[in-house]
């Protein structure tokens, strides 16, 4: 599964909370794609596979 697919899978709430817990500045409007891009794979494919 590619990154376009999880982040459409994904909450923005949480890869608001994962972006956060990184440090990861996302700018004025980030969308769920940018955000799934800037976050650690590993930590998407985790978010991605709970449900």
């Amino acid at each position: 599964m590619d990154v376009e697919e999880m982040a459409q899978k994904a909450t923005m709430k949480d890869l608001k909370a994962i972006a956060k817990k990184h440090e990861i500045k996302m700018g004025r409007c980030p969308t769920k794609l940018k955000i799934a891009q800037m976050i650690p794979k590993d930590e998407l494919e985790a978010l991605v596979n709970k449900d």
